[in-house]
C-alpha cells in the first residue's frame, strides 16, 4: 500500500471515530408521546395509582428545614388517619418508645411464627430525609410486620430543622447497636424505601466502619443511592414518574436541606459510591416508571460485582415506591411477601 493510501486510510478511520464519538456524546432527542396505562398482569387498584396525574406538589422547592417541616406536618396529619385501619387489617400493634434516646415505633404482629421469634427487622422510613415524621413514617413497617410476620422496629430518626446530616444515619445505627445487645447480627435485617432505602445501605457502610457486624440481610427499596442526580432514568422517567416527577423536584430540595452543604458524593449520602464488598444479601425493589430505577439498578450491579447475593424486583408500570402505597392492593402483598421470603432464606445463617 502506498504512503498516500495509508495516510488517506488513517485519516478516514480517525474521521469515522471522531464522528462516532460526537454521536455518542450527543443527547438523544425523543419526540413527545402519550403513555397508555399498562394493564397486563396489573391489578385495577395499581392501575389507578399508575394512571394518577403528576404529584401536584412535585415542584415545592423548600429552602429551609422549617419550610420542609411545615409541609411534612400537614402531610403527616393526613397520613396517620389511615393507620388504625391498616393496623386492624394486618393484625399488628404499634407501640411508641425510645431506644437509647432514639424515638422508635415497635410493630408487633398478633402471631409470630416460631422461626421468626428470634428475628428483628429495623425499618428506616422514606421521605427525602425531611418527610413522614412520627407515626406517619411507620406505614411500610406495618406492612412488613403484617405480611411478613416479623417484629419490626421503625426508627423515627431526627430530621430538619431539628437535626441535619448525619443525624438520621446516627439514630438508625444507634438503634442497631441496641438491638445487637440481645440479638445476633445474623438475625437482624434492615429495610426501607427511597431515603429509607439509601439509609439501609448507609447503615451497612457505617456499621462496618465502626467495626460492627453487618446484618443478616437488607432490603433497600428504590433507594436514593445517588443524590448527585446521576443515572439514566432521571431523564427517561422525568415527567413519567407521577410521584417524584423530576430530578429537580421536592425530593432533591429536601435532600439538599438535610445535607446542609455536605459533599453529595459522600457514600453516606450517595451509597452507590461505597465499597459493597462484604455486604449482606440484598433484595431491591423498583418499577419501570420509577425516577430512581437507575439508582436501584446501579446498586444491584455494584452488589453483584462485589460478589453479594442480590435480587432485583421490578414491577411493571409503577412509579416511585408505589408497591407500598396501599396494603389492599395485590402488588403490595406480593412485594412484601417476596421481601419476607428473602429474609426467611437468609436470616439466621
Amino acid at each position: 500500500m502506498s504512503t498516500i493510501k495509508t495516510i488517506f486510510l488513517a485519516a478516514s478511520i480517525l474521521a469515522a471515530q471522531h464522528a462516532f464519538a460526537v454521536d455518542i456524546a450527543s443527547p438523544l432527542q425523543v419526540p413527545a408521546k402519550s403513555l397508555p396505562v399498562p394493564t397486563a398482569g396489573i391489578s385495577t387498584g395499581m392501575q389507578a395509582f399508575i394512571a394518577a396525574p403528576l404529584n401536584p406538589d412535585w415542584d415545592k422547592l423548600w429552602k429551609t428545614g422549617d419550610e420542609a417541616r411545615k409541609y411534612a406536618d400537614v402531610q403527616a396529619a393526613n397520613a396517620v388517619k389511615g393507620i388504625p385501619g391498616m393496623l386492624e387489617r394486618l393484625h399488628v400493634k404499634s407501640t411508641a418508645s425510645t431506644v437509647d434516646g432514639v424515638k422508635v415505633f415497635t410493630i408487633t404482629p398478633d402471631v409470630i411464627p416460631p422461626e421468626n421469634r428470634d428475628k428483628v427487622l429495623i425499618h428506616v422510613h422514606g421521605g427525602c430525609y425531611v418527610l413522614f415524621p412520627g407515626e406517619s413514617g411507620t406505614t411500610e413497617a406495618i406492612m412488613m410486620a403484617g405480611f411478613g410476620h416479623y417484629k419490626v422496629i421503625s426508627v423515627d430518626y431526627r430530621m430538619p430543622p431539628e437535626a441535619y446530616f448525619p443525624a438520621a444515619l446516627d439514630d438508625a445505627v444507634n438503634v442497631y447497636k441496641a438491638v445487637l445487645k440481645n440479638t445476633p447480627s445474623k438475625n437482624v435485617a434492615f429495610f426501607g424505601t427511597s431515603a429509607g432505602g439509601a439509609l439501609t445501605l448507609e447503615m451497612v457502610l457505617n456499621a462496618r466502619a465502626q467495626g460492627l457486624p453487618v446484618p443478616g440481610a437488607i432490603a433497600p427499596g428504590t433507594p436514593m443511592s445517588d443524590v448527585t442526580k446521576t443515572g439514566d432514568s432521571f431523564y427517561t422517567n422525568e415527567k413519567v414518574d407521577n410521584i417524584l416527577v423530576s430530578r429537580d423536584g421536592f425530593c432533591d430540595a429536601g435532600t439538599l436541606i438535610y445535607a446542609k452543604g455536605h459533599d453529595l458524593k459522600d457514600p453516606l449520602l450517595s451509597p452507590v459510591y461505597g465499597d459493597m464488598h462484604g455486604f449482606p444479601p440484598a433484595i431491591l425493589t423498583t418499577g419501570t416508571r420509577d425516577l430512581l430505577l437507575s439508582n436501584t439498578v446501579r446498586v444491584h450491579r455494584e452488589l453483584r460485582r462485589a460478589g453479594v447475593p442480590a435480587d432485583l424486583v421490578v414491577f411493571e408500570g409503577q412509579s416511585h415506591a408505589q408497591y407500598q402505597f396501599d396494603d389492599r392492593v395485590p402488588e403490595t402483598k406480593e412485594a412484601f411477601d417476596e421481601i419476607a421470603s428473602f429474609f426467611g432464606k437468609h436470616l439466621g445463617h
